[in-house]
């Protein structure tokens, strides 16, 4: 063959190939842009997120009404290059998980929840005008019935979450409501409004935008033993959820996983 047969038989050989790459590029991209339309499919439900986490530090109230977090800087850039801290953190500060385990012999901890129930729709029970005229307000059968009438049923696995205002009062005494005598005033769930939950619903879990899920005055914690031993679990000092509607928003509940917790601070965030 001569040279200029060969270099056209290379030529051509060449120009194939790349009309193959370019077929598989665009394929390829094709692909890609169906699998993009595809995730966005997936997300067409949720337009953006609202973060529903009270940044925290050792001025953060808390239930005994002693500091839950320490930190001690141990690196530094200006000497080190890089930052670290050491932190020594009670397990129920800031917004943070109540495991079955915290109210229990022998229940789950905090990182054997099921990461099924850590993704799940979030149920806004307003009671603010209530609260606002008792400290003491508790989410009654009555309210969750009302909320029932107004949304349609709890959906499975839901987290069903008190809003009685709390979280704007986090950095002032009232959030905590101590008076003279050291007993709290803040709003919580009725024992009665657990036991509707659990006995009808499968509601993963119940939160709360205060201190705990019994109100302040509560002397027995028939909620958190009514709840937690069930195998539900329960998130205390919410924030944000007057940016989120009644129903139809996703929570996200980013759960600690230390073996054996009883809970734990999380990073908890909703899907509008």
């Amino acid at each position: 063959m001569c040279d200029v047969c060969v270099m056209n038989a290379v030529k051509d050989r060449m120009l194939s190939r790349r009309a193959l790459f370019r077929g598989g590029a665009a394929a390829g991209i094709a692909g890609a842009a169906a699998a993009l339309t595809g995730t966005r499919a997936l997300a067409d439900g949720h337009g953006s997120v609202r973060d529903l986490t009270h940044p925290y530090g050792p001025d953060f109230p808390t239930f005994f009404g002693e500091p839950g977090i320490s930190m001690e800087q141990v690196f530094n850039f200006a000497d080190n290059g890089f930052n670290l801290f050491n932190l020594s953190i009670n397990e129920h500060t800031g917004t943070h998980i109540d495991a079955p385990l915290h109210f229990s012999a022998n229940g789950d901890s905090v990182d054997q929840i099921p990461v099924g129930n850590l993704i799940v729709p979030l149920c806004v029970v307003d009671i603010r005008e209530k609260a606002a005229a008792d400290p003491d307000a508790q989410v009654t059968p009555e309210d969750l019935e009302a909320w029932i009438s107004d949304n349609g049923d709890i959906p499975d696995r839901a987290c069903v979450a008190m809003m009685s205002g709390w979280a704007e009062k986090v950095d002032t005494p009232a959030f905590r409501g101590a008076d003279d005598a050291g007993t709290l005033h803040f709003p919580g769930f009725h024992p009665d409004a657990a036991a509707m939950l659990l006995e009808t619903t499968s509601a993963a879990a119940i939160a709360v935008d205060t201190l705990s899920l019994d109100h302040g005055p509560s002397a027995d914690f028939a909620t958190h033993y009514a709840w937690l031993p069930a195998g539900r679990y329960g998130i205390e000092c919410l924030a944000g959820l007057a940016d989120v509607p009644a129903a139809g928003a996703t929570m996200v509940v980013g759960a600690p996983t230390h073996k054996g917790g009883s809970g734990g601070p999380a990073r908890i965030f909703a899907m509008v």
